[in-house]
This record gives structure tokens, sequence and C-alpha cells, in this order.
């Protein structure tokens, strides 16, 4: 990382600081993201934007062939493991910028791995949901950058990285439905 990045980091980064720590309130903050198309009939198909409309991006998704679908766009499965990589990419670059440690190389890859059997109702006693996730991290540092500074970088960024500790948590997720004006009176 060159001094210019250090100090760009930081210069993003120690206004909030100091504001967050004045204001807890301000901190608080909203991702979302939502399906579009809702006439749209075909189940392994669809499209997502992620974000706001002042800068959220429409992505197509398709449904893994594992559970009927033609897999010709990244799954949700994907997306997730997409999520998980860049968050952890992101973090170890702006902890690293923090610190002064020089990046020359950084690749974050991210697995997933299920078994549909329970998706599918095949077997009920197999969970719903990934059963492990693999974070592979490949990073060459500066010469001369200690390995213990590296480990304390990775170390930072796993505790920092917001989806893999959510990931790591017992989040509380509500589901709430809407029915249509067509559909309230069935």
């Amino acid at each position: 990382m060159t001094e210019n990045n250090q100090t760009i980091v930081r210069s993003r980064q120690d206004p909030l600081l100091k504001q967050y720590k004045e204001t807890p309130h301000g901190a608080r903050i909203i991702d979302h993201a939502k399906t579009t198309g809702g006439q749209h009939t075909d189940p392994f198909r669809g499209q997502v934007v992620a974000g706001d409309e002042s800068h959220g991006v429409t992505w197509s998704f398709g449904i893994h062939h594992a559970v009927g679908g033609f897999h010709d766009g990244p799954n949700p499965g994907d997306m997730l493991c997409a999520a998980l990589a860049s968050c952890l990419d992101s973090t170890i670059r702006i902890i690293a910028g923090r610190m002064g440690v020089a990046i020359d190389f950084l690749e974050v890859e991210t697995k997933a791995e299920l078994d549909v059997r329970g998706t599918l109702l095949v077997d009920r006693s197999v969970p719903v949901g990934f059963q492990s996730m693999q974070c592979h991290v490949n990073i060459l540092v500066e010469d001369g950058t200690h390995s213990e500074l590296v480990e304390k970088l990775i170390t930072a960024a796993e505790h920092s990285c917001v989806v893999l500790q959510t990931l790591r948590s017992d989040i509380a997720i509500e589901t709430t439905v809407i029915k249509s004006p067509r559909q309230q009176n069935s």
C-alpha cells in the first residue's frame, strides 16, 4: 500500500470514526436488494437489484441445475459467495491501508457446500442451507513485511468483515408477506 493509499483510507474513515463516537446512531445503515419483474413466470430465472435506485445494479440470476434450474446465470448461492468474497477483500484492503501494509496482490475465493436433498424434501434429516463455507485468501504483500503483521491484518479483517461475521452469527430474519389487492379477496 502506498503512502497515498494509506492517506486516502485515513482521510475517508477518520472523520467517520469521530462522527460515530459523537453520534452513535449515525453509524446505523441499511443495505438492501429486491427482485424485479413480479410478472415473470419462469421459476428458474429472475433479476435482483442490489442497492438503491441511485447506484443499484440489476443482476440476472439463474437457479442451480441441482434443483432443476438451468444454471445459466449466477445463482443465489453464488451471490452469497460473492458477497462474502467482496466484503472480505475490501475489508482486508481497508485495514491494510490503515495499518500501512502494502498489498501487491489479493484474491479472495469463497466456496459454499450444500446437500440439496433437504431443499427438495428428499431427506428431511438433511438441513436446508449450506453445510459449510470456505474462504481462501491469496495475498502477496510488499517484501520486508513481517508475517506477524500479515496475520494481524487477516485477524482484524475477519473480525471486521460484516458478511463473514453475519454468516457466523445467529441473526434474526423476519419475513413479512404483503398480499396484492386481488389476493386479499380470495
